[in-house]
């Protein structure tokens, strides 16, 4: 994906501020052995960038006055309440160099899975993204998280995942993180209680003791 920018030279809080009333958006670009680089974005295509999920988790070809270099999306500040981009950070890559980044998560096959066929269960994402580690030419944009096998009252971890070769997670200690579970409804187990109870009384009934007649009053 392919990113265009341009050097400026005006910083601070002015500078940023007529770059911003003439549609621009200031950035910087750091990393590796070359000194960080204040650029400008045009704002309109800059915000609609970011509303695809590619450009957060992608090698970014970043063209600054025509010369190009690649780097990752690392930050970027929105207005609180207008539709306004206030700063983007960009970092450079390099290609012999491992990167860590967080990508998304896409969950398939959830509607085939027994949990859901079978026993009408609700699967929750716990995790919408994952830690990981690679090459700058091995990044995926996404990893999937096949829901095909999982079944009531099961989870799948991160260790469970099925990572694109090159790419590995990056764990924090000896955990082992819970990606999906499926679990059956509140509602649905408070019925089947219910519907339980219901069909277990008339059985309760017929193996109770009957009951001895009263005696009858003595007669005076």
């Amino acid at each position: 994906m392919k990113v265009i920018a341009f050097a400026r030279k005006e910083q601070g809080s002015g500078a940023s501020r007529r770059l911003r009333l003439a549609g621009q958006t200031p950035g910087i670009v750091y990393g590796g052995t070359t000194a960080p680089l204040n650029i400008a974005l045009d704002h309109n295509a800059l915000y609609h960038a970011l509303k695809k999920e590619a450009f957060h988790s992608s090698i970014l070809d970043l063209e600054v006055d025509g010369k190009a270099e690649q780097v990752l999306l690392r930050d970027f500040q929105l207005h609180a309440y207008k539709q306004l981009v206030l700063h983007v950070d960009f970092q450079r890559v390099d290609a012999t160099q491992k990167i860590h980044v967080k990508i998304p998560l896409h969950f398939i096959n959830a509607d085939i899975s027994p949990a859901v066929k079978l026993h009408a269960c609700i699967i929750s994402h716990v995790l919408s993204d994952l830690d990981i580690a690679c090459l700058p030419k091995d990044l995926p944009e996404f990893v999937q998280v096949d829901l095909s096998g999982i079944d009531v009252g099961h989870s799948i971890h991160v260790s469970d995942l099925k990572l694109p070769e090159g790419v590995s997670a990056v764990s924090h200690g000896s955990e082992n993180p819970t990606v999906a579970t499926a679990s059956v409804p509140a509602g649905k187990v408070e019925a089947e209680a219910e519907a339980a109870a219901v069909a277990a009384a008339p059985a309760a009934a017929a193996a109770a003791p009957a009951k001895a007649p009263a005696a009858p009053a003595p007669k005076k």
